[in-house]
C-alpha cells in the first residue's frame, strides 16, 4: 500500500507568503525592465534585452502520429466545457489563433487565471476583433475564399497579451474537431513561462491597450519612441556586379534607428525580382569578424518575392514604395553597414538612409543585451524526407523574426501543409510547432488570396505556391540558452518536393547561457547509486520503445525508466555561480496530465508544479522541462530534488526515464 508523503494539495500550491516574495525579492536578480504583458509588445527599444528565466511555449492541434490530421484540438474535458489549454505557474499568452467554417457550431472561448473557478472573460469565435479588449488590429478575423467548394473559413486571431500570475486554463464549450464541413478544429496558443511571478499583473479583461492599438495602426512608421539622432542619406546610389559600397561607418558606440531605402521615386514601378536576390546588406557590429547580419535585400525587408508590397510593424514595405527596418541595433564601439551587390548586372537605388542615434547605456547594458543578428541564410533547396533546416542559432538569445519561402514544383499546389518546428537548447521535443506554415502566420487553409497582412504577420506569392511569410516574434520572443533550430516540414510530412528558403532576426551574445552540470539515467543501477535515487510508492521499472514528436518521428529510443504514485529523490551538482537550475526530463506521455511538486532540498517550490497536460500515445517520447528559481538554489553546488506525485484526471503515476541537469548563467 503506498505510503501517503505529499504534503500539499494542488489547491495550496500557490499560497505563496509574504515572508517567500520578500525572500525572492532579495535573492533574484533584479528583473529586466521589461515587464511581461503589453511592455513587451509596445516598447520594441527594448527588444534587445535579453530575456532572464522566459521560455517559449505552444499548444495546439497537431496530429499525434505525424502526420497532417492537425484538426483535433483540445486536452481533456471538465464539466461540460473542453480544456484546450491548461498550464500551472506564472506565464502570458500572446497569440491565439483558431480556424472554423462560418456556418458550425459557433464555440465560445472562456479563460480562467489563478485557479479561478469562474471564467474571469469570454468571448464567441465571431467577437475576435470586435469584443473588448480583444480589438482589431491587435485582434482580427481573415476570411479564406469558397476555394471550389472546401471554404469558406475563418480564421481568428489574437496578439493581445494576456499575463497570469499563477495558472490559466481556456476552455471551448463544444469540442474543437474535425476538417469537415460542419467542423473545424485547428488552432494553437503561444506563450511564455516565467520562472518568478514578480512584477506579473494578471490579465482582467478591462486593461486599456489604446497606446498599443495606436501604435499597431501605424504599420509603416517607426513603432519605437522618437529619439534624437544623425541620419546618414545616399542618393542615386549605383553598385556595379560584383561591388560593394559603405552605408555607415561608425567608431564610437551607438545604435540603429531604421534603415530605409527605394529603389526608385516611381512607386508604380514594378522592382526586378533579381535586385531582391542579388543585393546583400551586411552589417558587423564592434569590429567582429564574422558578419552580424547578412542577408538579401528581400528577406531584410520582409519578402523574397516581390509580387506584392507587404508591411508589418518592424519591417517591409509602403505603399509609397519606401523599404523600412526598425529593428533597434545597439553595437558599443563600432558599425559597419555595406551593400554588396551579388549579382551580374549593375544596379542603381535612388535612395538610402540609416538613423543612428548615441547609444543609451541604461536602456541597453552591454552585458545584457544582445546584437542584432540573422541567421546564415538558407538558399533555395529542397530536403528529402526531414524538415529544412532554415536557420541554426548558437549561443545565447531570442528570436525575434523569421522569413520562409516555398517553391513547389508545379503551379496551384497546395504547398503549405508543411509545420515550422522550433527545437530549443537541445531539447527532442519542439517547442514551438504550428499546425501547417501559413498557421505560424495566423492564416489558413494555405496562402490562396496574397498579398495578406496584419501588423505581426504577412504573406505575399502567387496563390498557393510559390509563397514567401513573414513573421514578428515580439511579445512571443524565443528565448534560447545554448541554440535554435528552426524547421520546417515539406508538404504533409515531408512527403512533398518543395524548395525553400528563408533567414531568421534575433539579438544574441556567443556566450551561452547554460551548462550541463549533471545527469540521471533512471534504471541504470550505477547512475542512481551515484546520486542516491530512491523512491517511496514505485510501481517498478518498464522498458519502453518509442519515438519523440516532429522531424525525427521514425527513430525508435529504448530506454528503460520507472514510474511512481509517492515520490522520488534524488541529488544533484550544480555550477557554484549558477543563477538558477532547469531540470530536464525524459518521460512517457501515454497519459497526460502528469503533475508533481517540487521540493529542492525540503524546501517546496512554490511557484508551480511540474504538470504537463498535454498526452500521445503514439511517439510518447517527451522532453519537458522545469526552472528551479535561484531563490531555491543561490550559493549551493549540490541539490537534493524530491518529486511528489499529484493525481489529476487520467494520469496515474509520475514516470520519469533520464534526468538532464543544467545550471544557468
Amino acid at each position: 500500500m503506498m505510503k501517503e508523503t505529499i504534503h500539499e494539495q494542488p489547491s495550496q500550491l500557490h499560497a505563496v507568503t509574504d515572508e517567500a516574495t520578500a525572500h525572492l525579492t532579495k535573492v533574484i536578480p533584479e528583473r529586466p525592465i521589461m515587464i511581461p504583458g503589453i511592455d513587451s509588445l509596445l516598447r520594441m527599444e527594448l527588444l534587445p534585452r535579453l530575456r532572464h528565466d522566459v521560455q517559449v511555449r505552444y499548444e495546439g492541434s497537431i496530429d499525434k502520429q505525424g502526420f497532417n490530421a492537425d484538426w483535433d484540438w483540445w486536452l481533456y474535458k471538465e464539466g461540460k466545457e473542453w480544456v484546450i489549454f491548461d498550464v500551472d505557474g506564472p506565464g502570458c499568452i500572446y497569440n491565439l489563433v483558431q480556424h472554423r467554417y462560418p456556418d458550425s457550431e459557433e464555440p465560445t472561448f472562456f479563460f480562467y487565471f489563478d485557479g479561478e473557478e469562474q471564467p474571469r472573460f469570454q468571448l464567441r469565435h465571431s467577437e475576435f476583433g470586435q469584443k473588448a479588449p480583444l480589438i482589431a488590429p491587435l485582434a482580427d478575423q481573415y476570411m479564406g475564399p469558397d476555394d471550389h467548394g472546401r471554404g469558406p473559413i475563418r480564421v481568428v486571431r489574437s496578439f493581445v497579451p494576456m499575463p497570469f500570475a499563477r495558472s490559466c486554463r481556456i476552455t471551448t464549450d463544444i469540442r474543437l474537431k474535425g476538417a469537415a464541413k460542419g467542423d473545424g478544429g485547428w488552432g494553437h496558443v503561444m506563450y511564455h513561462t516565467y520562472t518568478s511571478a514578480i512584477g506579473i499583473h494578471t490579465f482582467t479583461g478591462q486593461e486599456d491597450y489604446s497606446e498599443l492599438l495606436n501604435q499597431w495602426r501605424a504599420v509603416g512608421d517607426d513603432p519605437k519612441p522618437e529619439v534624437e539622432g544623425k541620419t546618414v542619406a545616399l542618393e542615386q546610389l549605383q553598385l556595379e556586379a560584383g561591388q560593394s559600397t559603405t552605408l555607415l561607418q561608425q567608431s564610437e558606440q551607438g545604435s540603429i534607428v531604421s534603415i530605409k531605402a527605394r529603389w526608385h521615386h516611381d512607386s508604380t514601378l514594378e522592382i526586378p525580382r533579381s535586385l531582391l536576390h542579388d543585393i546583400w546588406i551586411v552589417a558587423h557590429w564592434d569590429s567582429h569578424e564574422q558578419p552580424d547580419v547578412e542577408c538579401p535585400l528581400g528577406a531584410f525587408f520582409g519578402n523574397e518575392l516581390g509580387y506584392n508590397r507587404i508591411g508589418i510593424l518592424s519591417h517591409g514595405q509602403r505603399q509609397d514604395g519606401q523599404w523600412y527596418h526598425y529593428l533597434p541595433m545597439p553595437y558599443w564601439s563600432a558599425a559597419h553597414i555595406r551593400l554588396e551587390n551579388r549579382g551580374a548586372n549593375a544596379v542603381e537605388f535612388a535612395q538610402w538612409e540609416i538613423r543612428y542615434t548615441t547609444l543609451n547605456e541604461s536602456l541597453y547594458p552591454q552585458h545584457d543585451t544582445g546584437y542584432f543578428r540573422t541567421s546564415t541564410y538558407y538558399p533555395l533547396q529542397a530536403t528529402h524526407g526531414a524538415d529544412s533546416i532554415i536557420g541554426r542559432i548558437t549561443g545565447r538569445g531570442h528570436l525575434v523574426a523569421g522569413q520562409v519561402t516555398a517553391f513547389a514544383r508545379t503551379p496551384g499546389i497546395i504547398s503549405c501543409e508543411g509545420d515550422v518546428r522550433v527545437y530549443i537548447d537541445g531539447n527532442a521535443t519542439p517547442q514551438v510547432e504550428s499546425d501547417g506554415s501559413e498557421s505560424w502566420v495566423n492564416y489558413g487553409w494555405g496562402f490562396p488570396t496574397p498579398p495578406e497582412m496584419n501588423p505581426a504577420t504577412a504573406y505575399d506569392g502567387l496563390p498557393d505556391n510559390p509563397w514567401s511569410m513573414v513573421r514578428l516574434c515580439s511579445g512571443d520572443c524565443y528565448p534560447f540558452r545554448k541554440e535554435l533550430i528552426f524547421g520546417i516540414e515539406a508538404g504533409e510530412y515531408n512527403n512533398q518536393y518543395l524548395r525553400h528558403s528563408g533567414i531568421l532576426f534575433y539579438y544574441g551574445q556567443d556566450e551561452e547561457g547554460m551548462v550541463l552540470t549533471d545527469e540521471l539515467d533512471v534504471g541504470n543501477s550505477a547512475s542512481e547509486g551515484i546520486h542516491t535515487y530512491h523512491t517511496q510508492g514505485s510501481r517498478g521499472y518498464y522498458t519502453l520503445e518509442s519515438s519523440y514528436e516532429g522531424d525525427a518521428d521514425d527513430v525508435l529510443i529504448t530506454d528503460k525508466g520507472h514510474e511512481t504514485e509517492g515520490w522520488s529523490q534524488f541529488t544533484v551538482s550544480v555550477s557554484p555561480d549558477h543563477s538558477g537550475v532547469r531540470l530536464r526530463r525524459r518521460s512517457d506521455q501515454i497519459t497526460g496530465r502528469q503533475r508533481a511538486m517540487v521540493y529542492v532540498d525540503d524546501q517546496l517550490v512554490q511557484e508551480r508544479s511540474w504538470y504537463v497536460a498535454d498526452r500521445n500515445p503514439y511517439k510518447r517520447w517527451l522532453e519537458d522541462e522545469f526552472d528551479i528559481p535561484i531563490a531555491y538554489t543561490a550559493g549551493k553546488e549540490q541539490l537534493t530534488i524530491r518529486l511528489e506525485y499529484v493525481q489529476e484526471g487520467e494520469s496515474r503515476v509520475w514516470n520519469e526515464f533520464y534526468y538532464w541537469i543544467y545550471s544557468l548563467k
